[in-house]
């Protein structure tokens, strides 16, 4: 099917597609990051976008080294991928930015997208930087208190009550030359997801480390790193893949159950439950493509519980990144790998951790000491007690 075409399936099997047929390319190198994804990574990425010009500074973010986590799960080291700098605070904003430039080269006008938090918070600010309406879809159980950071950007936000899945089928079957949906694995969002696996490459001097694991909802950004490391492998880049692990809830897991039932097709989740609630997808349309992709490359899947997920999420901001419980279940997967012995002490892990905690810090609330108190007479007092208490004299001082 031509790069033109306007699907987002295959008219056949009805699996997401991809964009194939890059040629040897190779990185657009300047300062680090002297230049938009747009620019650097220019050859990877499709004829049509993106747009260097709607850019708001997404990608290009820390590789953390976490040597305190490394040493808890008794491997040689731990890279955190903190996503959760780019411009709306998750990884959304790279596959957004090529999808949103895609749709204007189509001529649309309009914007959709069918989200529960973070794409829709996405696309809405790269509406607005493309001066262009755009309609939110959300399920009526997401949550108040998150939609407040999308509307800031001024779209239109409907809360639709019925399935989620079957809302996500009807957005991608929608026709109008005006709009144009940017949903999950859509594959010019699929096409911008894979930046992340290109900057691991480079941060790691072009030898990633042997797991990289990617906590997983729809699908589309995990098939997106792993399509980056394997055209990097391809352009003669790397010399190898990583491990590739699908990390999600417990209380959603339908990718997992499939992986551990050795089944290549999933089944919906009927009543999702958990704290991750961006990641609880019940029919991730891209989960039988995942499914497939994990099995060719030698990957593996992992679920975690919520308590599990919160303690991650605390120990995640002892490296100094604060991340929402969707993003812990990277290095909460680490931890189960880790307990079955299945990391070895030289190996390097890289978690993927996809969205900041400053969206939903309700999550960790009744985990964490907030403050204390007492009259500005007694603050000094106040220093030396907690001195005491925190940091032991030296002996003989």
């Amino acid at each position: 099917m031509p790069l033109e075409a306007a699907e987002f399936r295959c008219p056949v099997c009805a699996e997401p597609l991809e964009v194939r047929g890059y040629r040897q390319p190779t990185v657009r190198h300047s300062s680090w990051p002297g230049q938009t994804l747009a620019e650097r990574y220019a050859e990877f990425l499709p004829i049509a976008g993106p747009d260097s010009r709607l850019s708001l500074g997404e990608g290009f973010t820390p590789l953390v080294d976490a040597p305190q986590l490394a040493a808890d799960l008794g491997v040689r080291r731990v890279l955190l991928k903190n996503e959760t700098v780019n411009p709306t605070w998750s990884f959304k904003d790279r596959g957004t930015v090529v999808a949103v430039s895609e749709a204007m080269q189509r001529g649309c006008r309009a914007l959709g997208v069918v989200s529960t938090g973070n794409m829709a918070a996405s696309v809405s600010a790269y509406g607005a930087r493309a001066g262009v309406r755009v309609l939110v879809l959300v399920s009526m159980e997401t949550p108040v208190e998150k939609l407040t950071p999308i509307a800031v950007y001024g779209p239109t936000i409907i809360r639709v009550r019925g399935d989620y899945a079957e809302l996500y089928d009807r957005a991608l079957a929608f026709r109008d030359e005006r709009i144009r949906f940017l949903n999950s694995d859509c594959p010019a969002r699929v096409e911008g997801s894979k930046t992340i696996a290109f900057e691991i490459c480079e941060q790691t001097d072009y030898n990633p480390p042997g797991w990289v694991i990617v906590p997983t909802s729809s699908g589309g950004n995990i098939r997106g790193i792993l399509k980056g490391f394997e055209e990097m492998l391809d352009a003669g880049l790397v010399r190898r893949l990583p491990r590739f692990v699908c990390a999600q809830a417990e209380g959603c897991a339908p990718i997992c159950e499939a992986w551990r039932r050795g089944v290549d097709e999933i089944v919906p989740v009927a009543v999702p439950h958990t704290i991750a609630h961006a990641i609880a997808n019940p029919r991730p349309p891209s989960g039988n493509a995942v499914l497939r992709r994990l099995c060719a490359t030698g990957g593996t899947c992992i679920d975690v519980d919520d308590a599990r997920i919160v303690s991650a999420q605390l120990r995640m901001a002892t490296a100094g990144v604060f991340c929402q419980p969707e993003a812990a279940v990277s290095l909460a997967a680490a931890s189960v790998l880790s307990e079955r012995g299945q990391l070895r002490s030289d190996d390097e892990v890289a978690c993927v951790v996809t969205g900041s905690g400053l969206k939903y810090p309700q999550s960790v609330e009744d985990r964490v000491s907030v403050y204390g108190e007492c009259s500005v007479t007694d603050v000094g007092s106040q220093v030396v007690d907690w001195l005491e208490r925190s940091i032991p004299r030296r002996s003989g001082s």
